[in-house]
């Protein structure tokens, strides 16, 4: 996010949605309002909860203190695979450790990203690998982060055996990924920028998804939904997205609130 986009005004807040529903995949601690603010917003327009994701040790920390302290907000820990050069064992134990803590619901945001050329693939596919393991260990869901590397994703966590739960964030795939993960019963999540003029693929990946693997994101601050493309994103604009996949699945949006929610309940417990 630049900095002149965080010293806009936030834009005005979308309709409320006729039923509850959460942000299944947020970073509060990069938000430049405060996190009562942010939740406060979100609540009006029915917002009710938000996951936080851990991208290095620092953020997971901070999100699994935030958890422990809010009844609205649980928590994901990991290292992101931008930095699996950073995911040392002595690393990888503590987020282990963090975990394991009671508010403390999926391990991630992990997975591979070759897009980026940040971090070598070797050490991302060791760390993936290792993140794997902690989500089955620790009983968590399990968030991936999964950009121009759909194969290996896929590849690894058949070799791995995959935990009970995984998601994958900000689904970034076409109609025929969106097939092969509904087949193995993976969970897609998706963000704001499925709203996007030239998203078409992302549109028939939610078209084609089953309802009871379909969860709704922000990626906040990042992935702004249409109307406010190239502005700061955060949780209460969470209606924009989910009146998209309404649109895009001929789902009453009310149903798909409330479907969300179950899954949302089946993926990281009971709130």
């Amino acid at each position: 996010m630049s900095s002149r986009e965080s010293r806009e005004a936030a834009p005005p807040p979308p309709e409320p949605l006729p039923a509850d529903v959460f942000d299944s995949h947020c970073h509060l601690d990069i938000l430049k309002t405060p996190v009562p603010e942010v939740l406060a917003a979100a609540r009006s327009v029915g917002i009710r909860r938000a996951v936080t994701v851990g991208y290095d040790l620092a953020s997971s920390r901070w999100c699994a203190e935030a958890a422990a302290t809010r009844d609205d907000v649980y928590a994901a820990v990991a290292i992101h695979p931008n930095d699996a050069g950073d995911a040392t064992d002595e690393v990888l134990e503590e987020i282990a450790s963090l975990a394991a803590l009671p508010h403390v619901r999926a391990v991630g945001e992990t997975g591979l990203d070759y897009y980026r050329d940040w971090a070598d693939q070797g050490d991302q596919h060791r760390s993936f690998r290792a993140h794997i393991d902690i989500a089955k260990r620790t009983g968590t869901a399990l968030v991936i982060h999964d950009r121009d590397a759909h194969d290996d994703v896929l590849r690894i966590l058949a070799e791995e055996g995959p935990p009970e739960q995984v998601v994958f964030h900000c689904f970034s795939g076409d109609r025929e990924m969106a097939k092969v993960c509904a087949d193995r019963g993976y969970v897609m999540s998706f963000a704001g920028n499925v709203t996007f003029k030239n998203a078409g693929d992302l549109r028939e990946a939610a078209e084609v998804a089953p309802p009871d693997l379909l969860l709704v994101e922000t990626d906040a601050p990042y992935l702004t939904p249409v109307p406010y493309r190239g502005r700061p994103n955060a949780p209460y604009l969470v209606p924009l997205t989910a009146r998209c996949l309404a649109e895009v699945k001929g789902m009453d949006l009310g149903e798909l609130c409330e479907t969300i929610s179950r899954n949302g309940e089946r993926v990281f417990g009971a709130w």
